[in-house]
């Protein structure tokens, strides 16, 4: 079975199964998706981008932070270092993303699997305190 196939596979069996948080799996302008059901915010949608050594993935986070930036950063640089196989990343404009890359050489469901749980779990541990620390709006001092 190619990656490409594989990947298909996975996430329609996940569409499938009335246990999973997956509520949309689909392709798109040649990449495949799925989104999924959180806690710490409504849906995440993750992209697969299958090429000949890697699929990379993707998902939005949140857009530049208004208040704080530095701070935005280096939590997220702290919480990178405790995290595989995503990352969060910041785009030249400043947004926020979750990304990774997944070897395709003996590529298995559960590779997949581990993919999708990483993003699952970063938007789940990171949303809430980086809307906290560059999103909410500061307090005026009196």
């Amino acid at each position: 079975m190619t990656p490409v196939e594989l990947l298909r596979q996975v996430t329609e069996d996940w569409l499938e199964d009335p246990e999973s948080d997956v509520v949309w799996a689909g392709a798109h302008e040649g990449l495949r998706g799925i989104r999924m059901a959180q806690t710490a915010r409504d849906f995440t949608t993750i992209w697969f981008d299958v090429g000949e050594i890697t699929i990379g993935f993707a998902a939005y986070l949140l857009p530049p932070p208004p208040h704080s930036r530095d701070a935005v950063f280096d939590h997220c640089l702290r919480r990178n270092h405790r995290s595989w196989p995503a990352y969060i990343a910041a785009d030249d404009r400043g947004e926020l993303y979750i990304r990774g890359r997944i070897p395709v050489a003996n590529i298995t469901a559960d590779d997949i699997e581990t993919a999708v749980g990483s993003v699952y779990e970063l938007v789940e541990l990171a949303f809430r305190p980086l809307i906290e620390l560059g999103y909410a709006t500061p307090e005026r001092s009196g």
